[in-house]
């Protein structure tokens, strides 16, 4: 996006050769010089254009950013059955959160998920802790009575189950879509946000599944009483809900309507209890986004090249590939990132890589190259661990067990995204993410989600279900060691 023009011209000084005036000549001369600067400067602030003003057609940015008050909460999910220390602190809970957003909605809801399988019957299976997901849906089919409009979004190709869900809800008056990723980018449809009545969002890693809310290990953010930031995130979804229309077609370039003033460069200012945060939403594949738009990737690389002192990563899957295209292709651009940030700035970097039982086996190698770098000697620290959730009795729910994250923390900001770290997500697949950067007084600084997803990262990293790639041997419950 073009970049706005400033709204004051310096004025230079001019060196003219001239025969020194008397005194009397020097004081008419300034008083002349300073009542046309009076002058200008007048004129200069009443034609100083507001934020709602245009140059070139596009709108101009604020000088200053505007404060506003938005509340944010880390939320978790953890897999029922794993025990972690008597000491250990959590997010809020993904359940009580979810029905929270149902039970505050007054007027709309939009949600937007890969796929929906909130039943055990969705999956064929029979298990009690399938129970909340169908808390969740009975929840969502009970909107449309209460007039709330509710429009749901979901990827073309998805997931293939036997679900019913969007069947049920469109039954109770739920507008449901499906965005032929497919046909449009070659992709899916990744991301995995909530709006509700325009003021409150969900952002994370967790699917409408009955088991991102018990059997699998996600995290996200909810934030309330941000309707800047909601809107923002609203024109990410009435851009998936426009490709959702038979026939439609990526427009080139996205018409006004779907840009933002909420970017990279031009974050959100809001201060709540003495923390001041700093917040913008990106959004990817490039071919979904407006030129005002902070790409995903662009938010990861800025993240990372801006840290100082560490990087903490945790996602579920780190792959340098172009992996769902054939044949497959090298994609080394977060790799290089992050082993300039080591060997260039003598950046820290910690990775927790998920695996489980569905884990794909390419990513060894991979951090196992990653993890060869760390030397004492050279003062280059890459420490990688993965995060394993042990299965016990629940071998018969399929695609569980996993740490779903997809997020990273620095001394400078925090990154909470909805997708894996592979170059598919980057290129063809939508996703979004946040970044929050925030300042607080130190008696404070724990409130701030920088300091909590911190904690959370500590928590793990130092956990029994995190081990050296090293250290793995043979393991049950992960596929890349067998």
């Amino acid at each position: 996006m073009k970049m706005p023009a400033t709204a004051y011209k310096h004025l230079h000084d001019e060196n003219v050769s001239s025969k020194k005036p008397t005194s009397c000549v020097i004081l008419a001369v300034v008083m002349a010089c300073l009542t046309v600067l009076g002058i200008i400067l007048a004129i200069a602030i009443l034609e100083r254009p507001s934020s709602s003003d245009k140059i070139d057609g596009e709108k101009i940015f604020p000088l200053e950013p505007s404060v506003g008050s938005c509340s944010m909460t880390l939320v978790e999910s953890i897999p029922v059955y794993m025990k972690y220390n008597d000491n250990a602190t959590f997010g809020r809970p993904l359940e009580t959160v979810w029905e929270d957003l149902i039970a505050m909605a007054t007027e709309q809801l939009d949600v937007v998920s890969f796929y929906w399988t909130l039943t055990g019957a969705d999956i064929s299976v029979n298990s009690s802790s399938a129970i909340p997901g169908t808390r969740i849906l009975t929840g969502l089919e009970s909107l449309p009575a209460r007039n709330v409009s509710v429009r749901v979004l979901i990827s073309n190709p998805s997931v293939h189950t036997n679900s019913t869900d969007l069947k049920v809800l469109q039954q109770k008056g739920v507008q449901v879509r499906e965005v032929d990723f497919g046909r449009l980018t070659d992709g899916v449809l990744h991301s995995k946000f909530w709006i509700v009545d325009r003021k409150h969002l969900f952002i994370g890693s967790p699917n409408m599944d009955w088991r991102a809310l018990t059997q699998v290990k996600e995290l996200g953010v909810v934030i309330h009483n941000c309707s800047e930031l909601a809107i923002d995130l609203e024109k990410i979804f009435n851009s998936y809900w426009e490709m959702g229309l038979p026939n439609s077609t990526l427009p080139d370039p996205w018409p006004s309507k779907y840009d933002t003033n909420i970017t990279k460069l031009h974050p959100l200012l809001v201060k709540e209890e003495n923390i001041t945060s700093q917040i913008y939403i990106s959004g990817s594949p490039p071919l979904f986004c407006p030129l005002s738009r902070t790409l995903d990737l662009d938010a990861i690389l800025t993240s990372i090249s801006e840290a100082q002192h560490y990087v903490d990563v945790a996602v579920m899957e780190y792959l340098p590939l172009i992996q769902f295209e054939k044949p497959q292709r090298y994609w080394s651009v977060l790799d290089d990132a992050i082993r300039a940030a080591a060997f260039d700035r003598k950046v820290k970097i910690r990775m927790l890589i998920s695996c489980g039982r569905e884990s794909n086996p390419s990513v060894l190698p991979f951090l196992q190259s990653l993890a060869a770098l760390d030397s004492n000697i050279s003062h280059i620290s890459i420490k990688i661990k993965l995060f394993i959730v042990p299965v016990g009795n629940q071998t018969d729910i399929p695609y569980s067990r996993v740490n779903h994250n997809k997020y990273m923390v620095t001394d400078k900001v925090a990154y909470i995204g909805t997708s894996n770290w592979s170059g598919d997500y980057f290129t063809t697949t939508g996703g979004v993410g946040l970044v929050i950067s925030q300042h607080a007084p130190h008696l404070i600084w724990k409130k701030s989600i920088q300091s909590q997803l911190s904690v959370v990262f500590e928590r793990d990293w130092n956990s029994q279900f995190a081990v050296y790639l090293d250290e793995l041997g043979h393991h049950p419950d992960c596929a890349l060691v067998k």
